[in-house]
């Protein structure tokens, strides 16, 4: 059995939960997934104009392409593509309360590793620098991002941590208004957070991470099921360059937030390795909060994204069964 050791605070229901809708899912976007992690601040295309497409068939249950919400400038171009008359012949299309989180992937990571914005000491110029600088690439990447659902028709909305009040105490949650998420889905729109620097009441700043802030949306919203979009099949038992690398099919988690893997058996100890530029821990974290989120009863899904997988779990179509040919990692409770 591995023992979850995470650093964000204990999942708890709390009567005080602004959310009034239930949610359908919490979608984690990996920053390894929709960015080139080897080439600084560079965005996937390809991926992530298949994951916008795939989320847009999840989201909107309508075999009609609703019409797109980005009237900016596309880089390259010399227009805006917007024709406002268009909106009055088109009927609303209902979209499912979804909520997506992303990572930071080739954005952030580096500016906050060479600052050492997660370690805090706020006084320092370097590490103040280092907070502007990291703030300033993880919102960019937001924005590309809520631009490529805009395209896709997805009302999206990019919210980050640091402006909508979340704060920490010694890298645990202390506070987080979850006010602004939770009216922005009850007006109709896809909160799109991300990974990001925030003030810590102790060591001055740190870096909050998507997989805790998943964890502590998932507390307060109880989503039906909740899915991790990663770069590769799931979790593997080491490394999955090595080529006895095994991907794990099911893990299950008690009631202390302990797990084990169910399928397949394995006879070999697990290893999981942190990349030395990320700063916000890598498949441990994501495997420690996957965990707290599986024991309260919610399955959590970690699959390669822009994959028929990818679709088959953002549709929700693994909450019964889990097929055999279905290629990634549900991580869900004993009970």
């Amino acid at each position: 059995m591995e023992k979850n050791k995470n650093e964000s605070q204990t999942l708890t229901s709390s009567p005080l939960s602004p959310f009034t809708q239930p949610i359908r899912c919490i979608v984690k976007l990996g920053g390894a997934a929709v960015t080139c992690k080897n080439e600084l601040e560079m965005i996937n295309e390809e991926i992530l104009q298949k994951v916008s497409g795939q989320l847009r068939q999840a989201m909107i249950a309508s075999s009609e392409k609703p019409l797109g919400m980005d009237w900016s400038k596309r880089p390259g171009g010399s227009e805006i593509c917007c024709n406002p008359e268009e909106f009055g012949d088109h009927s609303a299309m209902e979209c499912s309360p979804f909520i997506v989180v992303h990572g930071a992937g080739s954005f952030g990571h580096f500016q906050a590793s060479k600052s050492g914005v997660h370690k805090g000491q706020l006084n320092k110029p370097l590490v103040k620098g280092g907070f502007v600088a990291t703030r300033i690439s993880v919102t960019t990447l937001n924005l590309e991002i809520v631009r490529a659902l805009a395209r896709e028709g997805i009302p999206s909305i990019g919210m980050s941590p640091f402006s909508c009040g979340w704060f920490t105490s010694e890298r645990h949650i202390s506070s987080a208004d979850l006010s602004s998420v939770a009216k922005a889905i009850d007006s109709g729109f896809t909160p799109v957070l991300h990974g990001d620097a925030v003030l810590d009441e102790i060591q001055g700043c740190t870096i909050l991470s998507g997989d805790v802030i998943i964890s502590h949306l998932a507390a307060y919203s109880k989503p039906k099921y909740v899915v991790f979009l990663t770069d590769v099949y799931g979790v593997y038992d080491r490394p999955p360059t090595e080529p006895d690398a095994i991907l794990l099919k099911e893990i299950a988690v008690a009631d202390d937030g302990s797990w084990s893997v169910v399928k397949p058996k394995l006879q070999n100890s697990i290893e999981l390795t942190v990349a030395a530029h990320d700063t916000t821990g890598g498949m441990k974290t994501k495997i420690s909060e996957a965990a707290m989120i599986a024991k309260h009863g919610i399955d959590v899904y970690i699959v390669k994204a822009a994959t028929s997988h990818s679709l088959r779990a953002l549709n929700g179509d693994l909450r019964s069964s889990i097929p055999d040919d279905w290629l990634g990692t549900v991580v869900r409770s004993l009970k």
